[in-house]
């Protein structure tokens, strides 16, 4: 089935190419039973993606249930999802099927999948891998054979860095991941979902549909629309309801939407999502660099005695503080210059003195115009790169076991593990 035969037989209205990307892989997944994550903000539409999902599939005769995990007491979830024996539990006076019971050999629909407890999560991993389940109350193991769609509102990865979902069950669920985008990012789709949402209101209620006025229109297209396409619907039927006149102005809008002249302005996001065990990599690798740096300058200290060089008094494009600090930690090598005229940061082969004996050992050419240039050492200072050198040098000198390797890191193999897949060592 084409795009846009799928838009008209779910309703789904929309010219943005974000929108048709997600419906497209909607339809192509559709056909298997492969487990599918939808995400995207509240209102945008994802119970109707799960939908096309389970009527454009090979279950499309059987049972479709959606179920709000958010909407579910944590103390009687399992029992809703699983079901219980006569006796489990207070008031269970019957044995009671379950969601997965009931939905056998079709489709359920998990919406707010981020809000199921911990062993929930426990009970659902092992009906999506092996398909089989157990009633509370029960010792009798049953399965069940059906598709799952899941659908957040919330960064499920960052629920999985604070120990609030479980990476196993995350990475099971997003086989195949959807992303439905909020309205702002469809500002094509808003006029034409306003238009749609009165001509529908109207038909229903027997009136004229409503229309905008210019200055209103930019007003809805430039409005951020945080409860997305849901928001969108009902200021539509409002309108229609409430105006007297079918032409609206911006005055009507604010009226409805008093925000809906403010802008959205870019702000500093101050990211605090780095755990310890990310910090401690940093710092550690830190560490190393300035060990490596003061090894550095030992090593060119060495070759400035063992070559019987001299090194400059003042350094160019250095502040007075800096020079004193270099003249404090290599006395020694420092020789008097000019300030008017300062040396470049040069090594030249230092002048023997009268009676002295020249050190013929070391290889230095014997024009003074042939200088030694010392180069800045180029490092960078990229956080990635530093993390997967520090990351690299840790697996190889462990052979490539990551147990080793993380505990030499100081952080946990789980850890590890994310971050070797996520710069695809």
């Amino acid at each position: 089935m084409n795009l846009l035969a799928v838009k008209q037989r779910f309703g789904i209205v929309g010219i943005s190419p974000l929108l048709d990307h997600a419906l497209n892989k909607a339809i192509r997944v559709a056909p298997t039973d492969l487990t599918v994550l939808i995400s995207g903000e509240s209102g945008v539409g994802k119970e109707v993606f799960s939908k096309v999902i389970h009527q454009l599939s090979a279950r499309k005769h059987n049972p479709f249930l959606a179920v709000n995990c958010g909407a579910i007491p944590p103390g009687t979830i399992n029992s809703e999802l699983f079901g219980h024996e006569k006796g489990a539990f207070t008031g269970a006076n019957t044995d009671r099927k379950g969601y997965f019971e009931t939905a056998n050999k079709g489709t359920i629909f998990l919406d707010e999948i981020s809000e199921l407890p911990l062993d929930t999560q426990a009970h659902l991993l092992r009906v999506l891998e092996t398909g089989e389940f157990i009633r509370v109350g029960a010792s009798t193991v049953r399965k069940t054979d059906v598709r799952v769609v899941a659908a957040s509102n919330v960064d499920l990865m960052q629920r999985v860095r604070k120990g609030r979902f479980r990476e196993d069950l995350y990475y099971r669920l997003s086989t195949v991941p959807i992303h439905i985008p909020p309205l702002r990012e469809r500002k094509e789709d808003i006029l034409i979902l306003f238009r749609k949402f009165s001509r529908d209101c109207a038909e229903r209620y027997r009136a004229d549909p409503i229309k905008l006025e210019p200055d209103a229109e930019q007003l809805i297209i430039h409005y951020s629309w945080p409860g997305n396409v849901r928001q969108l619907k009902n200021v539509a039927e409002q309108l229609c309801v409430l105006s007297d006149s079918k032409y609206i102005t911006s005055e009507q809008l604010i009226s409805i939407i008093p925000d809906i002249r403010e802008r959205n302005i870019p702000a500093i996001r101050h990211n605090n999502q780095d755990t310890p065990h990310e910090r401690d990599i940093l710092f550690k690798l830190l560490f190393d660099m300035k060990n490596d740096l003061d090894k550095l300058k030992g090593l060119i200290f060495q070759l400035v005695e063992d070559n019987n060089l001299q090194m400059p008094h003042i350094l160019p494009n250095m502040s007075s503080e800096k020079n004193a600090q270099w003249e404090t930690m290599a006395p020694e090598f420092v020789s008097p210059t000019s300030k008017e005229n300062p040396s470049p940061l040069f090594v030249y082969p230092k002048t023997p003195q009268q009676g002295e004996i020249p050190n013929t050992s070391a290889e230095i050419p014997p024009q003074p115009s042939h200088a030694v240039e010392i180069g800045v050492v180029d490092s960078t200072l990229n956080i990635e790169e530093m993390e997967k050198q520090l990351i690299r040098k840790a697996l190889l000198k462990h052979h490539g076991r990551r147990r080793e390797a993380a505990k030499e890191l100081g952080i946990s193999e789980r850890t590890l593990y994310r971050k070797i897949k996520q710069y695809e060592m």
